[in-house]
């Protein structure tokens, strides 16, 4: 199961079947006129379209060393918070 939030602060528990999540998106018009042909040009929804650059930038997140350094800093910190946490 998973608890998800529809619109209030009460989780609301669903079955893990779900395999995708609405969410908004507000873009410059220029962003959305440029993203709309290319997913015209393509033969594919803007969705799609969507879906496929934020798994390019996930894939470039995951390869930035950068980043993976500040991830496991980040990781470190909740680690101790969360132990500070367990131990009171």
């Amino acid at each position: 199961m998973v608890l998800i939030y529809r619109n209030t602060l009460t989780p609301v528990e669903v079955p893990r079947t779900i395999t995708a999540m609405a969410r908004t998106l507000r873009l410059e018009v220029d962003q959305e006129d440029v993203l709309r042909e290319m997913a015209r040009i393509d033969g594919i929804p803007v969705s799609d379209e969507i879906r496929e650059a934020i798994g390019a930038h996930i894939e470039r997140r995951r390869k930035d060393a950068a980043f993976q350094a500040r991830l496991r800093a980040s990781l470190e910190r909740h680690r101790e918070l969360l132990e500070t946490l367990a131990d009171r």
